[in-house]
């Protein structure tokens, strides 16, 4: 049996990928982080830090989801 070889640009679009959901989790995290941190904890960067973190959470998870 001979395995089939794969198409380089198949590679370079599934590294290109690879990263968007990150990237989609930290770039909402970060506003909703803020809103959160003025509402309920009177702290805008500690809204931010709990944001960032609850949105590359959620962005690795996607990424996994998709893999």
């Amino acid at each position: 049996m001979s395995t089939p070889e794969q198409d380089p640009d198949e590679e370079k679009d599934e590294k290109q990928s690879s990263g968007q959901g990150l990237a989609l989790g930290i770039a909402l995290g970060i506003p909703f982080g803020m809103l959160a941190g003025l509402l309920f904890l009177d702290n805008l960067a500690l809204g931010m830090g709990l944001g960032i973190s609850v949105g590359i959470a959620l962005g690795v998870a996607l990424d996994a989801r998709n893999k």
